[in-house]
C-alpha cells in the first residue's frame, strides 16, 4: 500500500503538455551525473517554454496572479531549470543504485501551474530518517529551518543530507510539495519514491 507524506494529488486532471526523461541508474558514474543533471534541466525549461510562448492565453493566466504566482517568462524558465535540477540531484544522491529501477523526472504543464513527478528508489536504511525529514520540514516554517540548516553546513563540515533544495523550493517558490512511497510487487526490499512539486503559475 502507498505512503504519501505532503500534498499529493490522488488523481491528476489531463495535462495539455507533457515530457518524461528517463535515467539508467548503471550507465554512468555519480560524478558524471551531477554534470548532466544542468543539462536535462536546461532542456525540460527550454522545452516548456516553447509552449508557455506560444500560448498569450497561458501568458495572460500567469499574469493574473501576481502575488500567488511567478509573473515572468524568464522567471518561469529559472524556475523550472531550479526545481529540475534540485530534484534530479536528490534522486541521483539518495537513489538505491542496488535496484535496477529507472530514475525519471516527469513535467506536466497545465494552464495554472506546472507539475513535477521524480521518482527513484530509496536506500532501505535511509528510509526512516527521510520520513522523519519530511514530517519536520511539514510542520515548520521553511525560511525558518532553511536558515538553521545554513547554519548547521557551516559549522558541519561533512552532511550526508542537509535537506537545502527541498528547502529552497518550498522558501522561494509559489510550490506546494509531497511525496509518495511505493514498494515494488516483484521486490519487496525495493521502495520506490515520488517528490511531486506542484508550481503555481
Amino acid at each position: 500500500m502507498d505512503e504519501i507524506l505532503g500534498e499529493f494529488p490522488e488523481s491528476l486532471p489531463s495535462n495539455e503538455e507533457c515530457l518524461l526523461l528517463g535515467f539508467s541508474p548503471s550507465l554512468l558514474p555519480l560524478n558524471q551525473r551531477w554534470r548532466s543533471n544542468g543539462l536535462s534541466a536546461d532542456f525540460l525549461a527550454d522545452y516548456l517554454m516553447c509552449f508557455l510562448r506560444a500560448e498569450k492565453d497561458g501568458i495572460e493566466a500567469i499574469a493574473q496572479h501576481p502575488q500567488q504566482a511567478i509573473a515572468k517568462p524568464a522567471e518561469i524558465h529559472s524556475a523550472i531549470s531550479y526545481i529540475a535540477n534540485e530534484l534530479l540531484e536528490n534522486a541521483m544522491k539518495f537513489n538505491d543504485y542496488n535496484s535496477s529501477h529507472p530514475i525519471s523526472i516527469q513535467l506536466q504543464l497545465y494552464r495554472d501551474k506546472l507539475i513535477f513527478l521524480v521518482t527513484n528508489s530509496i536506500k532501505p536504511h535511509t528510509l526512516e530518517k527521510f520520513k522523519t525529514f519530511i514530517q519536520e520540514i511539514l510542520i515548520s516554517d521553511p525560511r525558518e529551518m532553511l536558515l538553521r540548516r545554513l547554519e548547521k553546513n557551516a559549522q558541519e563540515e561533512h552532511l550526508e543530507s542537509s535537506g537545502i533544495g527541498i528547502l529552497c523550493i518550498m522558501s522561494d517558490y509559489p510550490a506546494k510539495i509531497g511525496w509518495k512511497f511505493t514498494k515494488i510487487p516483484e521486490n519487496s526490499e525495493v521502495i520506490n519514491v515520488t517528490t511531486i512539486v506542484q508550481l503555481m503559475l
